[in-house]
């Protein structure tokens, strides 16, 4: 296979069409194809029916090399994805031995098992079985007709590991070339700034490329390189990497990693530092953010969530009356804030946050007016936001929480906070 081959993902599934579930598999499964350099030409979505389903995989059949689908894998009625898909391309399901006693053993009589649990052990005869290690419908691939098909449950929480486990893998087996990719992470500049920044250079290139994407609240540069193997393409790849990295200086905040809590966690490590945090408009999500990574407990002191004036000066220590004086939302309040969870709590480094996620105002500042504050020893630092009326709360918060880590990332890198 040619990874540069058009690829269509499937999904399958009454309840995405009802809007009752979200279909983050199709995201999900087009970041990770992005990086092995497989294109993602369509998303297509259909419902449990089988006529409307047997359509999508004939259309999908003329336009793409590559059919991914996810969802209607399971033991049900409206499960139909493999029978449909089987049909389309001659082939015959066939029991598989060894799923059908992984299927009596993961789903024991006493939980509820029924006889149509084992349809799930029906494969297209001759495919590759992806075992499922977290549910019960396996997933497979084949190919016929000069096309490569793979089929994935659809619960998120099994397609995603499962695609990373079997399919990423199978893919990459069926070229001689090897494609890698990193992805240079960024804040404080958009997404139209990295391509303005980069535009000639990025239409003159062919191998490697490099492409901007836009992330709710940061961007990252993806680099792809296509070679013989993976160490020449590395090869290929590292001085470009080097000059996008200087180019762009400090906005970039990591490589290949998520989200830039990712970059500030090994950085405290370090440093043996820990930090505490006292959040209003952000509800806790800095808190939440830092410690849903592993090993957060070694840099994460505490927080609170004080999101009245009375819980402030209650909790914090804050005197009502400046609170009155200045407003909840202002450089004051927002300074005393890290302050003071910094003592409270025993911490190297204290952050607040004070803003207004909307809708509503507060007669002063416009909806979108956030004051983020950092203070550790001897010396507070704070930055008033203004991040857009029209915003939504989401954004306002989670963009409130990458200036505080950003402020972090700078302060434990000696750059300017």
């Amino acid at each position: 296979m040619n990874k540069s081959c058009d690829t269509e993902i499937l999904s399958v599934g009454t309840e995405l069409l009802l809007g009752h579930v979200t279909n983050t598999d199709a995201r999900d499964l087009s970041e990770l194809l992005s990086k092995i350099g497989v294109n993602v030409r369509y998303h297509t979505v259909v419902g449990d029916n089988p006529q409307r389903l047997a359509e999508c995989v004939r259309i999908a059949r003329q336009r793409a090399d590559v059919i991914i689908t996810t969802g209607g894998l399971g033991p049900t009625c409206d499960d139909l994805t493999k029978q449909i898909l089987a049909e389309s391309f001659g082939l015959k399901l066939v029991e598989n031995a060894e799923e059908r006693r992984g299927l009596y053993d993961s789903i024991h009589p006493e939980r509820g098992f029924t006889g149509n649990n084992f349809s799930q052990a029906l494969l297209p005869e001759g495919c590759t079985v992806f075992h499922n290690d977290w549910g019960t419908a396996p997933g497979c691939a084949f190919e016929k007709d000069g096309k490569i098909v793979v089929m994935m449950p659809g619960p998120p929480n099994e397609c995603l590991p499962m695609f990373r486990r079997y399919a990423i893998p199978y893919l990459k087996k069926l070229s001689e070339e090897q494609i890698v990719s990193h992805s240079v992470r960024i804040f404080g500049i958009g997404e139209s700034g990295v391509d303005d920044m980069f535009a000639d250079e990025m239409n003159a290139m062919t191998n490697p490329t490099m492409a901007p994407y836009a992330k709710e609240c940061d961007c990252l540069l993806q680099i792809t390189a296509k070679a013989g193997s993976e160490a020449e393409a590395e090869s290929m790849m590292a001085p470009v990497i080097a000059r996008v990295k200087e180019r762009l200086g400090e906005y970039v905040y990591g490589m290949d990693i998520e989200c830039i809590e990712e970059a500030v966690l090994p950085l405290l490590k370090e440093r043996g530092m820990t930090f505490a945090a006292a959040e209003s408009c952000t509800g806790g999500d800095i808190a939440r953010r830092i410690t849903e990574i592993p090993g957060a407990s070694a840099v994460f002191a505490g927080g609170c969530v004080t999101y009245t004036n009375e819980i402030k000066a209650k909790l914090l220590g804050i005197d009502p009356a400046m609170i009155e004086e200045n407003g909840a939302v202002s450089f004051l309040v927002a300074k005393e804030m890290a302050e003071r969870v910094r003592i409270l709590t025993g911490a190297d480094i204290g952050v607040g946050v004070t803003g207004l996620a909307g809708p509503d105002g507060d007669g002063v500042h416009e909806v979108g007016t956030v004051f983020v504050s950092m203070a550790v020893e001897g010396e507070t630092f704070v930055r008033e936001l203004h991040l857009g009326t029209k915003r939504t709360r989401s954004f306002i918060r989670r963009m409130a929480g990458n200036h505080v880590y950003d402020m972090m990332r700078r302060y434990l890198t000696g750059l300017k906070v």
